[in-house]
Parts: C-alpha cells; structure tokens; sequence
C-alpha cells in the first residue's frame, strides 16, 4: 500500500520551523517566568492556538482542495477530543502529588514537547507499518475498539500515579529533594546534584502521554493515511493542550459523560477502518458523528450533572 502526501519538503520543513519558533516564544516570552495561569490567559492562548489551526485548515482547503481539508479538520477534532483524557490524567497526577498551580505550566510545556516528539515517531512507524502491511488496519481498528470498551467501563479510581512502578523505581535509585524548589527539576544541594518532585511529576506525564499516543494515533489513521495531514493535525491538537488544561481544570468533573463520547468516538473510527475494505464511511459523515457524540456527551453533562467527588488527598 503506497501511502501519498500533499507535503512537500518545503512544506515539512516550514511546518517544523513555524511549530518551534511558537514554542519558544510561548516559553521564551510570554511563560519565561513561573506563575498561575489565570481563566483569561488560558482562553487567550487556547483561541490562539485553535485560530492557527483553523488558519493552517484555511490554507489547505485553498491549496489541496476540499477533501483534504475535512480530512484534516476531523483528524483535528477526533485528536482534540481524545486529548481531554490527557486533561484528566493531569489533573489526578497534580493532585497527587501536590504540584503548586504556579510551575504547572513548566512542566506541561516540556511535558508536551516530549509527547510531540514521541507522536512524530509514533506516526512515522504506524505511516511504515500501513505502507508494507496493510492488515495493520485491522490491528489499529480493533485497539481502537478495545480501547473504546476500556474506556467506556473504566473506574476513576484505577489511576493512580502513587501506583505506578516506575513511580516506585525511580524514587528507590534517585537522590531526590525532600520537597519542590521552584520549577526545577534538579538542583544542587551540599554538592550534590539532586532530582526534585517536579521530575518525577514530568516522568509520569510523558509516561502516561505515550499510553495515551498508542491509542490516539491509530485513531487520525483511520481518517486519512496521508503522512502531512496526520502529523500536522496530531501536533496542533496537542500544541493547545497546554491551555485547554488550565482552561477547562476546573470544569471538567461536571462534564461526566464526556469519557461516554471519547469511547463511542473511538469505538466509531476503529469500526471504521475494520470496515474500510467493504464500505469506506465518506469524511463528512465522520465528521459529522465525531462532532455529534462529542457536543452530545457535553450537553448530556451539562443537563444531568452528577454529585461531586471529594478531593483526592495528595501524596505524602
């Protein structure tokens, strides 16, 4: 199976520059110091970095045409939409272990630039594997819907990062400060060169992100295999996941059927590519549906919302 793609080296290339250069000026300028992100910083930069992905989404509607368009538009929103369970993960993670709101935002910034690259790698070897092997279709949709079923029966209470064994094997074999010192990883005390929390705290989220990528990049492969349109899609669902975190954190235990429309989500393009060599379901109905169980689970939330959970006691 020969695998085309409307990008060009130039336009890998620009891509790539454009991502970086806004990286560092998100760190380098506007976050260079460690503070609280405030509700109406973080929907500035989340209409940011949605405006620039509705922008990239303009240019390749006018460049390539209207099918490669939706086909990046709902690579976009199925990525987006998946990307909230990272947000709830996070919150768990922040909670447990007691991570002050001020040097959230470090970690999420260099937690997000290891999960860009490990979704680069990821999508290189899923684009080979699809390109050599086509019955890897099959493999991805049936993850897709076991991970859908998982999803759609999963208890809260199996995660937790205290639990985690590389949690445990880190701390055993690490020399590790005995408390936070500002948004260091590690710092030297008694000459000594010593990790912080605030490590570990990044190990855990890169971890869980890769759990997370396994799952989610079959599920753009199931939209379009064209190598540009899934890379480009992935990243700028992720790029604002940084402040969508800071932006919905404190709404997101009202929004309890929002893990029932992930899993029918994922569940619906895992049959989707299991039945893709009898019928090809046409890009606007994906659309359609993805879009329809996502702002159905949240309005279904927002009319039946359910009974508060107590709050987590962090890890001691």
């Amino acid at each position: 199976m020969q695998l085309e793609s409307v990008g060009s080296p130039i336009l890998w290339i620009g891509f790539v520059v454009f991502i970086l250069g806004m990286l560092g000026l998100d760190l380098g300028v506007f976050h260079r110091k460690a503070h609280t992100v405030r509700m109406s910083e973080a929907l500035i930069w989340t209409g940011v970095w949605i405006g620039l992905a509705m922008l990239f989404n303009l240019g390749v509607y006018l460049w390539f045409g209207e099918k490669i368009a939706l086909e990046f538009l709902t690579g976009y929103l199925i990525e987006k939409s998946l990307s909230v369970d990272n947000i709830f993960v996070f919150l768990v993670i922040f909670s447990a272990f007691a991570v002050p709101s001020a040097v959230q935002h470090r970690v999420l910034f260099w937690g997000i630039i290891g999960a860009l690259l490990m979704r680069a790698l990821l999508i290189v070897v899923g684009a080979a594997l699809i390109q050599n092997f086509h019955w890897v279709m099959y493999v991805f949709g049936a993850l897709l819907v076991i991970t859908g079923l998982r999803l759609l029966f999963r208890n809260e209470g199996e995660l937790h990062p205290d639990d985690n064994r590389l949690v445990r094997l880190v701390r055993r074999f690490v020399p590790m400060t005995d408390g936070y010192r500002d948004a260091h990883f590690s710092v030297v005390e008694k000459g000594r060169r010593l990790a912080t929390p605030l490590l570990l705290v990044l190990i855990v989220i890169e971890m869980t992100d890769l759990v997370f990528a396994v799952d989610s990049i079959p599920a753009i492969f199931a939209i379009t295999t064209d190598p540009f349109i899934v890379f480009t899609s992935n990243i700028f669902a992720i790029l604002g996941l940084r402040s969508m975190y800071f932006l919905l954190a404190s709404v997101l235990e009202k929004l309890r059927y929002l893990k029932v429309g992930l899993a029918l989500v994922l569940m619906f393009v895992g049959t989707k590519m299991l039945i893709m060599d009898i019928y090809k379901i046409p890009i606007l109905i994906s659309l359609s549906v993805v879009a329809t169980l996502i702002g159905g689970s949240i309005v279904f939330s927002l009319l039946h919302p359910g009974k508060q959970e107590p709050q987590k006691q962090p890890i001691p």
